[in-house]
């Protein structure tokens, strides 16, 4: 009878620590924006959460994996349908994000990270066209009792990622045609049980 005893409890303690909670990305109610400045002004826009997953072990994220549609990107500073068009084509050519080739860019959680005090600086790991870098970012995380928000402002230097056109660093006198290497990424996710 105590070995029974002894038995149950140290599965119960096993259950306990092992228990985690998995989350899954509310792709048509999360919202990824972008902006993109260059010496003569910016552009801006949407791009689409394809999917993404999250395990949480109390205020602990224990793993995450976020999936973006690089398909989906548009482009909502221009009014001019023609001119639309044409950046969003050229976001999607080889000279940006070589959309034909690289579907999908992925952000995956480098390690286990706590957000005790309602925020947490994350290491991940960001693939876009087939390269990978880590980045770091803070992140404003709320749990509720069946949902998780993230909310987070990411730079990226795309140039870590082999995307040079109009980069002030790779080439010489391009004056105003120049196109800053870094730009922004506001998060806002919601994932559900």
């Amino acid at each position: 009878m105590k070995t029974f005893q002894t038995i149950s409890l140290f599965m119960l303690i096993n259950l306990a620590i092992f228990a985690q909670d998995k989350y899954n990305a509310e792709t048509t109610k999360s919202k990824l924006e972008w902006l993109a400045e260059k010496i003569t002004g910016y552009h801006q826009g949407t791009i689409n959460l394809k999917s993404g997953e999250i395990e949480l072990k109390d205020k602990t994220i224990i793993d995450a994996e976020f999936i973006i549609d690089m398909n989906s990107i548009q482009c909502t500073d221009l009014t001019d349908e023609e001119y639309n068009k044409k950046i969003i084509g050229h976001l999607k050519s080889d000279d940006f994000f070589g959309v034909d080739k690289f579907q999908t860019a992925t952000i995956k959680l480098i390690k286990p990270v706590s957000f005790e005090k309602g925020y947490a600086l994350i290491n991940a790991d960001l693939t876009i066209k087939g390269i990978t870098k880590p980045i770091e970012f803070k992140a404003v995380i709320q749990k509720l009792e069946n949902e998780v928000k993230i909310n987070a402002n990411i730079i990226i230097d795309r140039t870590m990622f082999d995307i040079k056109y109009g980069s002030g660093s790779f080439f010489d006198n391009l004056g105003d045609k120049t196109i800053y290497d870094e730009f922004k990424v506001k998060v806002n996710i919601i994932l559900a049980k």
